[in-house]
């Protein structure tokens, strides 16, 4: 079965590439070319390598895809970012598809976590350039003010203590839009600290700028997609 039905090809690449920089049973062009002028089937065999030398893949299987995820992929789409900064982005359960949809869009990522930055990095070095993972806390962003076209925050700010903090800074630097997704209603996930009501946070959009805020349920999880005032 072709690695494209199974994997997002390119980035599983990359990230074997990223990983093993110099494995024997590849070739130096296999390693070396853009990602963009490897075929399918060269792919493919960067991808076996990487089975081959014990790497851990399964993180960039295609699957049907999360509903908040596609939700999210098509705001974007109508949204048209320049630019983006994805905060939490852990495994790239969202990262992942966002690269494969939009793979010329310069990416930003900010994770507490070093060895999920380390993959990502892994994934930058193998190949895709328009990733930039950064290690960092969402209640401190290393960021200047409106440093990015939109932010995205799935699934992270029911995890942060300090969830009006985080954002408040989603909101500081972004220029235009942010989109955010949590929980809509109690689970059984410890990690989850907290459950939000929309209409809270679309105050707190409102009091940061951002006075067109749509929230929408998606199968037990909120969207909220906030647009920044015109100035």
């Amino acid at each position: 079965m072709p690695q494209e039905t199974l994997y997002y090809t390119r980035l599983a690449a990359a990230y074997v590439r990223g990983r093993l920089r110099a494995p024997p049973n590849l070739s130096p062009d296999l390693l070396d070319a853009p990602l963009k002028e490897l075929s399918e089937a060269q792919l493919d065999a960067v991808i076996a390598a990487g089975h081959e030398a014990g790497l851990r893949l399964h993180r960039f299987k295609r699957t049907m895809g999360l509903a908040r995820v596609r939700k999210t992929l098509g705001a974007l789409r109508g949204l048209a970012p320049e630019s983006l900064l994805d905060v939490g982005s852990g495994r790239g359960a969202f990262l992942w598809p966002l690269l494969d949809a939009f793979p010329a869009l310069p990416v930003t990522t900010l994770d507490l976590l070093a060895h999920r930055v380390a993959d990502m990095e892994a994934v930058r070095a193998g190949g895709a350039g328009q990733l930039h993972p950064v290690l960092g806390d969402a209640t401190a962003m290393p960021f200047a003010d409106r440093s990015f076209d939109g932010v995205t925050a799935l699934e992270v700010l029911e995890h942060i203590l300090d969830a009006g903090r985080a954002l408040a800074e989603c909101c500081r630097v972004a220029q235009r839009f942010v989109i955010i997704s949590c929980p809509s209603r109690p689970d059984d996930n410890p990690e989850h600290i907290h459950l939000f009501d929309p209409r809270d946070l679309t105050r707190q959009c409102a009091a940061q700028g951002f006075a067109r805020v749509t929230t929408e349920q998606v199968l037990n999880h909120l969207i909220l997609v906030a647009r920044r005032s015109a100035t």
